[in-house]
């Protein structure tokens, strides 16, 4: 393994800097997020977040046995180092990337503002101003959590009538793209294993789309996820019964595993097919990509390795003429390191938002206007990402029993 420590940094002293420790906290939101923040000698602190759940504050406490001393502003060689070091922690792949994901952001916030400089144009060009979101409003209101874990709605959230009310609530806001769930607890009640759809299963979907689309109409991009819950012909069967309404895609038909079978739903259907999100580094995605598996690849930037290592997930699917639309379920500070992806990214098409019922959501943030204006945001022109954090707003939600930065 090499040995960075005795490395001699000779580049302009305004640029020899020192990261000084990192530290990570969690707040409860409609998720658990893992934020993280990295302390440097030149008086600059960047932030950034880690995808949900678990270890992660472990596993950033844990690289400050060989980060602490290291340059912020070699951002993509500390990203390989932590791979190296951690290689026997499962390094490429996992909770270790995930943790990696969101140091990498909170290097990128750092050396933006130790240079001057937004993480759009550390990360090559500018592309766009804004950023268009589409909305995930989960079923026909969001889903319950219980002890930290995700759970189904009562059943009226689940009738069309109910999805309808909610599109028009939320296009009433702005958004001109929408995301709903189209798995459903009556997919279980035939079999809860097997994967199939019964044809009462798909025309109760059937129904549910097509109460959207009368609402909305068609000049709203329209979204739905199953989350990997369905085998492959009942995958290719619920397509084929939606393909007459235009969806902007189905998204995670069926588990993700299996490439071959990804290629199956997706080629047997005109409706746009959509998969990306629970893959790590751009080795996971680049087979699915350069095998058109996928019409529009969806990563995680909080999961799969960082800002540039979506990039490159991203340039591969631009060499295939394939849009990438990240996964996003973070708190302000990982949706602001996507808009700056989104910026530098000519391919990239929209964010997902999903935190419609977090009121207090862009308290977050120490800023006086709201984040999202008519279902975009501004692409910040300030050093780093542009946002610095609300500490009192932190520690009003840090997750019970855990500590904050």
């Amino acid at each position: 393994m090499r040995d960075y420590s005795d490395q001699i940094d000779t580049r302009d002293p305004d640029r020899d800097v020192q990261i000084t420790g990192l530290d990570a906290c969690v707040v409860e939101g409609n998720f658990e997020w893992n934020l993280i923040k990295v302390e440097t000698d030149a008086g600059v602190t960047g932030i950034g977040e880690a995808y949900r759940g678990g270890g992660v504050p472990e596993l950033v406490e844990y690289t400050n046995r060989f980060l602490v001393g290291e340059n912020p502003l070699d951002v993509e060689r500390l990203v390989r180092y932590i791979f190296q070091e951690m290689s026997g922690h499962g390094g490429t792949t996992g909770k270790v990337v995930t943790a990696t994901s969101g140091i990498e952001i909170a290097l990128l916030d750092a050396a933006g503002k130790i240079l001057g400089l937004p993480v759009y144009q550390l990360l090559g060009s500018k592309y766009r101003d804004e950023v268009r979101l589409y909305c995930d409003c989960h079923a026909g209101e969001a889903y319950a959590v219980e002890d930290g874990a995700t759970a189904y709605a009562d059943a009226e959230a689940y009738s069309p009538e109910a999805y309808a009310a909610e599109a028009a609530r939320v296009t009433d806001m702005g958004f001109s793209a929408l995301k709903f769930d189209l798995d459903l607890p009556a997919d279980n009640e035939n079999d809860p294993y097997n994967g199939r759809l019964t044809n009462a299963a798909i025309r109760e979907k059937k129904e549910i789309v097509a109460a959207v689309r009368e609402e909305i109409g068609y000049d709203v991009d329209l979204a739905f996820d199953c989350h990997w819950d369905y085998s492959v012909e009942s995958a290719k069967r619920l397509a084929h019964e939606l393909e007459e309404f235009d969806l902007m895609w189905l998204e995670d038909l069926i588990p993700p595993e299996n490439m071959d079978a990804q290629k199956e739903v997706t080629k047997a259907t005109r409706t746009p097919v959509a998969t990306g999100e629970n893959r790590f580094r751009v080795f996971e995605l680049s087979d699915l990509i350069y095998e058109h598996g996928v019409d529009v690849v969806t990563p995680d930037p909080a999961t799969v390795g960082g800002l540039t290592e979506t990039m490159r997930i991203a340039d591969r699917a631009e060499e295939n003429y394939m849009p990438m639309s990240p996964h996003n379920v973070c708190s302000p500070v990982g949706t602001m390191a996507c808009v700056h992806l989104g910026a530098a990214t000519p391919n990239f098409d929209l964010l997902e938002y999903h935190a419609l019922e977090v009121d207090w959501w862009d308290d977050l943030l120490a800023r006086d206007e709201p984040l999202i204006e008519d279902g975009r945001i501004a692409v910040p022109e300030s050093p780093g990402l542009g946002i610095e954090l609300d500490t009192d707003v932190v520690e009003e939600h840090l997750l019970e029993g855990t500590t904050g930065f």
